[in-house]
């Protein structure tokens, strides 16, 4: 029985993603109308175009063996700050953007000193963080959203370079830049020593503790660009919005492989499981499902692939 549960296991390491996807595309073709249309293929990659940058940023933190919680109420709040920014006071279109991204990054990289200063396990601060956050982008217009952002400002989420949006170019960068650093140099191999062993990543002469605000900062980055994106995209700053992007962003990267405990995944693995989870609301919404049994099956999706790992995790520690 135990034989069988390790190859299911390594099987689904090597190939469990890609025959889920297989699954998903096959299952909703066959059963969704108009879903293998080139429209809605290009919807799709346009929708999970934002939450899939913020994916690449939070797969990074994971892998050097922390959590980020706090992307959505970055997100939040950086789109309420440049929205203010623009309409109310006014500011230029550059100014207001470098402001939001300056104020992601320092909100990644507070997550990751509060972490190392105070010694708080990471899940714990970055989920304060986005309570806070979460408060805070409410606090700024009393909970009003922004709208009438400038026209050229809209170009970001609702422009074209021929055929493809530019939230899903955008996109594209972020995969490359991602899957670059984690496996093509010393950074990325860094990163991996950082979640496989932190203390074993000390002694090696890697420092660990610039190196995890650095992971965090990115991920704030990301969730700035995903937040000027979603703002320029509807047209609106939403003390909202990127709610569920927390849980959301941490089921695509375990259902793509990436381990909760770090030192494991890879960025393919981590874009295949962002597409999934696109394919899944998609086809729902073509069938008329009920948005709250989206969730459902997200939440479950989360604990099969947490369960996987851990069950892995566990096999190799009795080797060992």
């Amino acid at each position: 029985m135990e034989k069988t549960s390790n190859k299911f296991i390594t099987f689904y390491k090597k190939f469990g993603i890609y025959v889920f996807l297989a699954a998903v595309v096959i299952i909703f073709s066959i059963i969704a109308p108009n879903f293998l249309s080139v429209a809605n293929l290009i919807n799709i990659l346009r929708q999970v175009s934002i939450f899939g940058i913020v994916v690449i940023g939070v797969t990074m933190v994971m892998i050097g063996g922390g959590m980020d919680l706090s992307v959505g109420g970055i997100m939040a709040v950086v789109g309420m700050v440049m929205g203010y920014c623009m309409v109310n006071v006014g500011l230029p279109i550059p100014v207001a953007v470098i402001i939001g991204i300056a104020l992601g990054v320092a909100f990644g990289a507070i997550n990751g000193v509060v972490a190392i200063k105070l010694h708080i396990a990471p899940i714990i601060v970055t989920l304060a963080m986005m309570l806070v956050l979460q408060g805070v982008a409410y606090l700024i217009t009393g909970g009003y959203p922004i709208t009438g952002m400038p026209k050229a400002f809209l170009t970001v989420g609702q422009g074209y370079v021929g055929p493809v949006p530019i939230p899903v170019i955008l996109f594209v960068i972020f995969i490359v830049f991602g899957w670059i650093v984690m496996n093509k140099t010393y950074l990325g191999r860094n990163i991996y020593a950082l979640g496989g062993n932190k203390e074993a990543a000390r002694l090696a002469g890697i420092n660990v503790n610039k190196l995890t605000v650095l992971v965090y900062s990115f991920a704030g980055f990301a969730a700035s660009i995903a937040a000027i994106i979603m703002v320029a995209r509807t047209n609106a700053s939403q003390p909202g919005a990127g709610s569920s992007y927390a849980f959301d962003c941490m089921t695509a990267a375990c259902l793509g492989g990436v381990s909760i405990a770090g030192g494991e995944g890879k960025i393919s693995g981590t874009v295949v499981g962002v597409i999934i989870l696109g394919i899944l609301d998609n086809g729902l919404v073509l069938m008329g499902v009920n948005s709250n049994f989206q969730s459902v099956i997200k939440g479950l999706i989360l604990l099969l692939a947490v369960a996987i790992d851990c069950y892995q995790g566990g096999q190799k520690r009795k080797k060992a």
